[in-house]
C-alpha cells in the first residue's frame, strides 16, 4: 500500500477504506477520521505493512454488483479456477443476462473455456462457466440457487468455486443488476505481523491494515439459531472466552438450548451453535474450514471481519453486527414499534391495551426471522405502569441472576414476565411460570448484612424450602429479605427503579420488567 495525500502522510485502510493520516497518528485518530463502526473496549485488529505477509494463493473474492456485495471462494486446483484468477477483471460490468428458481447468470463473455454437452448437478451457490449454444464466445457466470441439475455447456471440471458470503444479495438480482467490481480478498498466514489491542493510544504506521467489527449475515432459514444469536450479542459483541487454530468461541449462554437448524459445512468465516451435549448453548465463529455436524447449526457466515477473528485472543471482545438486525419490540411504546416496523415494510397488529401509553409486552412471531417472511406482527400491550425498570447487579450475583433471567426469559427478551403469588403489607412475592429452580443452582450469594433497602429485590436461595422465589419489599427491613426469609437464606440481585407502579399490584396481576442499563440503553 502506497501512501497517499500530501508529503509526509502515511496511509492505513481501516475496515477496507484507505484513509491518509498525519505521521504518529494512533488508532483513535484512524476511527475518529474514518467514521468507522467501532464500540468502546472492543479489540481491534491490525495488520501490518504486507511486505512478506501475503501466502501465495489468493482463493476469495469480493464481488461488488448494484445490490451489493458477495464473496466467492475458489476451490482451487481446476483449469476454471485459473481462469478465474487470470481474467476475473474481465467479468466486471457484465449484466443479469437471465435467472430462475435455481440458478443466476451474469454475462455474456468470452472465456477459454470448452464447453460439455452433459448435465452438470450443482449443489447450492456453487459457481461455473456456462456457455450458451455451446459457443465460449457466450460464456455466463452462472450461480445455483438451489440444488439441481441442468444443461448450460459448462467445462468438465463443473464447479469451480462457493459463494461464502452475501448470500441474501443473489436472492434479490434481476433485469438490470450488474457486477460493478471484482477485488482478490488478500489471504494472510497465521504468523503474519499482526496485533489485536483495544489501546486507541497505539501509534500507527504507513500500510497497516485495521479491522474494528465483524458483521454476520445470518441464515434466514434458520429462525431460532439466528435469535439465539442476537440474545448472545445483545450488547454488541461477541465475548471470546476460548480460541483455537478451528475457531472462537462464546460460552456466555452456555446450557440454554436451541433448536438444530443448519445442516452445512462449517467454512472459514462460518457461525454455528452447539445444540446437544456438553457445551450446547456455546457460539463459535470458525477460523478453518471444518465438516458438517449432527451437534453444531449453522447460523450464519461472515460478511465482513473474518481477519478480526483470526487475530483475537480469549478475554477479548468483538464488535459485531448483523444482517438482518433483530426486531424487538418488547418494551417500546406503539408508536416506536409502528416507526421500526415501516421502515421495514412490517404491518403491525395491535392487541390488549391500545391506549396512548400501551407498552409492548408480547410478540408473535417471536423470532426475528419469522416475522420478516411473515410481513407483519402481532402485539400485545399493557399500560406502561405495568412495565418497571429494574436494576440488576450481575457483579455481585452473577449465578442467581442466571436463574432469575432464565427463569422469566430475559435472557433472549428485552421484558420479562413475574406473575404476583402473593401481596402482604408492603412486601410482594413472585413465582415465575418457568420452574428454572430445578436445573439451575441457586446456592446463597450476595445474602444481605444488616438490613435490606426498599427496593431491593431476593431470591429465597437453596438454604431454604421454596428456592426460587422472588420478591420486593417496599420498606427497609432489618429482619427478613424481600421474600420473608432470613438473610441468609436471601440473595439480593438488584433493585427496583419504580417501586412506585409496584402499589397496584394485587395477587394474580403480572409485573413486567426491563432491564435498564443506563447510558448504554
Amino acid at each position: 500500500m502506497e501512501a497517499i495525500g500530501l508529503s509526509g502522510e502515511i496511509s492505513v485502510e481501516v475496515n477496507d477504506h484507505r484513509i491518509a493520516l498525519s505521521p504518529n497518528s494512533t488508532l483513535g485518530d484512524a476511527i475518529q477520521a474514518s467514521e468507522t463502526p467501532y464500540r468502546e473496549g472492543s479489540a481491534i485488529g491490525i495488520l501490518k505493512k504486507d511486505e512478506g505477509g501475503r501466502s501465495g494463493a489468493i482463493i476469495d473474492y469480493v464481488v461488488k454488483t448494484s445490490k451489493g456485495e458477495f464473496k466467492i471462494e475458489l476451490n482451487g486446483g481446476s483449469v476454471s479456477s485459473g481462469i478465474w484468477a487470470d481474467r476475473f477483471k474481465d467479468y466486471e460490468g457484465v449484466s443479469v443476462r437471465w435467472d430462475s428458481r435455481d440458478a443466476i447468470a451474469f454475462g455474456p463473455f468470452e472465456a477459454d473455456i470448452v464447453p460439455g454437452k452433459g448435465s452438470v448437478s450443482l449443489e447450492k451457490y456453487d459457481v461455473i462457466f456456462g456457455a450458451g449454444g455451446l459457443d465460449p464466445g457466450n460464456t455466463h457466470l452462472i450461480i445455483a440457487l438451489d440444488d439441481h441439475s441442468s444443461e448450460y455447456g459448462a467445462p468438465e471440471d463443473g464447479s469451480f468455486g462457493k459463494v461464502i458470503s452475501g448470500i441474501n444479495v443473489l436472492k434479490e438480482f434481476g433485469s438490470g443488476d450488474s457486477i460493478l467490481s471484482i477485488e482478490p480478498v488478500l489471504e494472510w498466514e497465521e504468523t503474519g505481523e499482526h496485533i489485536c489491542t483495544s489501546d486507541l493510544s497505539t501509534v500507527l504506521e504507513d500500510g497497516y491494515r485495521i479491522f474494528t467489527y465483524v458483521e454476520v449475515e445470518l441464515n434466514m432459514e434458520t429462525p431460532e439459531g439466528a435469535e439465539h444469536f442476537f440474545a448472545l450479542i445483545r450488547d454488541g459483541t461477541f465475548d471470546v472466552d476460548s480460541v483455537s487454530s478451528s475457531f472462537i468461541s462464546d460460552s456466555s449462554l452456555h446450557g440454554e438450548m436451541c433448536k438444530y437448524e443448519g445442516f452445512d459445512p462449517r467454512d472459514k468465516g462460518s457461525v454455528w451453535v452447539r445444540t446437544v451435549g456438553y457445551g450446547s448453548g456455546k457460539v463459535f465463529i470458525a477460523r478453518d474450514d471444518r465438516p458438517a455436524s449432527i451437534m453444531h447449526s449453522v447460523i450464519g457466515h461472515l460478511s465482513h471481519g473474518i481477519e478480526l477473528v483470526q487475530m483475537a485472543e480469549a478475554g477479548q471482545k468483538l464488535m459485531v453486527s448483523t444482517d438482518p438486525e433483530p426486531i424487538w419490540l418488547l418494551g417500546l411504546s406503539f408508536k416506536a414499534a409502528e416507526k421500526k416496523l415501516s421502515a421495514l415494510g412490517i404491518e403491525l397488529v395491535k392487541k390488549g391495551y391500545v391506549e396512548e401509553d400501551a407498552v409492548v409486552v408480547k410478540q408473535d412471531p417471536p423470532h426475528s426471522i419469522d416475522v420478516m417472511r411473515q410481513g407483519s406482527v402481532e402485539v400485545i400491550g399493557v399500560p406502561d405502569s405495568k412495565l418497571v425498570s429494574i436494576e440488576l447487579y450481575d457483579d455481585l450475583a452473577p449465578k442467581t441472576l442466571d436463574f432469575f433471567r432464565h427463569a422469566i426469559d430475559l435472557q433472549f427478551k428485552p421484558v420479562g414476565a413475574l406473575p404476583v403469588m402473593m401481596t402482604y403489607e408492603n412486601t410482594y412475592i413472585f413465582k415465575a411460570e418457568k420452574a428454572a429452580e430445578k436445573y439451575k443452582e441457586i446456592m446463597p450469594e450476595n445474602v444481605p448484612e444488616g438490613k435490606v433497602n426498599a427496593g431491593d429485590i431476593g431470591v429465597t436461595n437453596q438454604a431454604a424450602k421454596r428456592h426460587g422465589m422472588v420478591g420486593v419489599k417496599l420498606d427497609d427491613d432489618d429482619m427478613f429479605g424481600p421474600t420473608g426469609e432470613k438473610f441468609l437464606s436471601t440473595n439480593i440481585i438488584g433493585h427496583i427503579l419504580e417501586p412506585e407502579k409496584l402499589k397496584g399490584l394485587k395477587d394474580g396481576d403480572i409485573m413486567y420488567v426491563i432491564e435498564s442499563k443506563g447510558s448504554d440503553n
